[in-house]
Formats: structure tokens, C-alpha cells, sequence
């Protein structure tokens, strides 16, 4: 046990002394959704309902990248739960913990539940199909989310504008 105490913490003083310094040009620049045409079928699929989970795309598309989930899951479940923030309480629009949980905004939910579901013991390395199972046993919930995500893979696609003759 301490061998392994000690090896902690030489690997942090490693880390600490090894410190990089990045000049004005280096710096990471987060990714920008701005052409992604997923934010786009977001705030379409989210306007079209008159949801107001639409000023939330880009961070449902954020919050499914950062932890490798379906970027079609998260909105899905907001929608299902509470129809994109329409219906829910403490900013909780997944319907977390039975609609209890609170969060300061519906951003840091979107963050929040995203992580646990990435994370979770619960949730993390299991499929669609199970996470689903986990998230909401009900039958027939895994059903109706795995259909909105189908609308929002289709049904949600900008169509190509027709030529003129």
C-alpha cells in the first residue's frame, strides 16, 4: 500500500514538474459546431416542437462528444422526458431520478447526466439497448426513444434545395 502511495506521487511530481507552456498559437481551440450539420437538425428538430431546448443544441452536441454517446441520445431523452424542457422541474429536463434531481441550469444537466451516463458503473460500456434498460425499465421507454432518435437521423435532415428547370 504505500509502495503504491509512493509511486502516486512520484508520477504527480512528474507531472507537475513537466509542465508545458503554450505560446498564443498553440492553444487548443474547442471544435466549432458551426458547420455541423447535427446542430442544425438539433434546432430544427427542437423549434419545430416549440421547445426551448433549440438554445441548447450545440451543448447537447458538446456534452455527447466529450463523453462517446450517441449525439441523437441525449435530446432524445430531454424530448421524451419532459418534451425538450417544456414539463420539468429543478431544470431537470432527462426526468433524472424520477424528476427530483436538481441542477443549476438545464446546461449543467445536460452535462451532468451526459457524464454519469458516460461514467456511471451503471451505464458506462453498455449499449444503446442497455442504457436505455437502466435509464427507464418502463416498458415500451426504450422504444420511444430510440423513434425520436430515428426522427432526428431523418426526418430532421435538411432537404436539398430542388433545381429549377
Amino acid at each position: 500500500m504505500i509502495a503504491r502511495l509512493q509511486e502516486a506521487a512520484v508520477i504527480c511530481v512528474g507531472l507537475l514538474a513537466s509542465q508545458v507552456t503554450l505560446s498564443p498559437s498553440q492553444h487548443i481551440q474547442p471544435p466549432s459546431y458551426d458547420q455541423d450539420p447535427r446542430l442544425l437538425i438539433l434546432e430544427r428538430f427542437f423549434e419545430n416542437r416549440e421547445s426551448p431546448a433549440k438554445e441548447l443544441a450545440r451543448d447537447f452536441l458538446i456534452a455527447s462528444d466529450e463523453n462517446g454517446l450517441d449525439w441523437r441520445l441525449l435530446p432524445s431523452i430531454a424530448f421524451v422526458e419532459s418534451g425538450g424542457g417544456k414539463d420539468c422541474n429543478n431544470n431537470n429536463i432527462f426526468g433524472w431520478d424520477n424528476g427530483k434531481e436538481y441542477f443549476p441550469s438545464f446546461r449543467a444537466g445536460i452535462l451532468i447526466v451526459a457524464n454519469r451516463l458516460a461514467t456511471s458503473k451503471l451505464y458506462r460500456d453498455k449499449s444503446l439497448e442497455g442504457i436505455l434498460a437502466v435509464y427507464n425499465p418502463r416498458p415500451g421507454y426504450s422504444a420511444l426513444v430510440k423513434s425520436v432518435m430515428a426522427r432526428l437521423s431523418t426526418d430532421e435532415l435538411p432537404q436539398p434545395a430542388m433545381s429549377r428547370l
